[in-house]
């Protein structure tokens, strides 16, 4: 387990950034299919960071950061070859719930290496298909 790290001027500075070549924002993984083409995106490109747990209009929602290393994990298994190298960072914050009760709410880090290999994202055909990340989108790639 990842021992959380707790850095409020760290996470404002992150959520003032834009989305980029360099990074994303997901609220959550809905779909490992999606997460690894930006996984194998970043490393085609000029690596990046995933942050997960964090709104469309850049409010920290939280998550539950088991849940979410396991999608990332099994998007790597099963849909990037070969696979990128990743590590994972988790941060603590203190916010507020719907009941304006005060919780701890995580949000979670993937660094995604920039690589000297091609990296592919793995359809459910078994074809393997090349991504690279241009400004905010991550597109497929031919040559």
């Amino acid at each position: 387990m990842l021992t959380p790290k707790k850095n409020e001027e760290f996470l404002k500075i992150l959520l003032k950034r834009k989305e980029s070549q360099t990074i994303d924002f997901k609220q959550l993984i809905k779909s490992p299919q999606k997460i690894a083409k930006t996984l194998v995106a970043f490393a085609n490109t000029e690596g990046g960071i995933i942050v997960i747990g964090v709104s469309d209009n850049k409010k920290i929602i939280g998550i539950d950061p088991e849940e979410e290393i396991f999608m990332v994990e099994k998007a790597i298994s099963e849909n990037c070859t070969p696979p990128p190298i990743i590590h994972f960072e988790l941060f603590e914050t203190l916010g507020m719930d719907e009941k304006n009760i005060e919780i701890e709410k995580s949000v979670l880090l993937v660094h995604v290496q920039k690589s000297t290999q091609k990296h592919f994202f793995k359809n459910e055909n078994g074809e393997l298909l090349y991504y690279k990340r241009l400004d905010d989108h991550t597109l497929p790639y031919f040559e």
